[in-house]
């Protein structure tokens, strides 16, 4: 059974930092496209940052560029979203996604991913 589960969110003051994980069971990680998204209350999810199948590159939203950073651990089968300097716009219900398919570059269409976990929620508020 194909499985992705994310942990790690939480409550934290503006400024703080949290590491998000994403295990995946039933498939293996290295090969996929991988992508972390997030979604506040009446907006549409967003990409965060994604790492290419094509190549392993990691791409960032301008938003968090600087701040947060991802990274896969293969033997674990995990992916990694670690968020610095956090800000109260940060704040929303954060997702990773995994896609099969080769892509070359950033994939920020969060319709193309086919499996998603079930999401965990960040709340930076002081």
């Amino acid at each position: 059974q194909v499985q992705l589960v994310e942990s790690g969110g939480g409550l934290v003051q503006p400024g703080g930092s949290l590491r998000l994980s994403c295990e995946a069971s039933g498939f293996t990680l290295d090969n996929y496209a991988i992508g972390w998204f997030h979604q506040a209350p009446g907006k549409e999810r967003e990409g965060v940052s994604c790492i290419s199948s094509a190549d392993g590159t990691a791409y960032y939203a301008d938003s968090v560029k600087g701040r947060f950073t991802i990274s896969r651990d293969n033997a674990k089968n995990t992916v990694y979203l670690q968020m610095n300097s956090l800000k109260p716009e940060d704040t929303a219900v954060y997702y990773c996604a995994a896609d099969p398919r080769y892509w070359v570059g950033a994939n920020w269409d969060w319709k193309q991913y086919e499996y998603w976990g079930q999401g965990t929620q960040v709340t930076v508020s002081s």
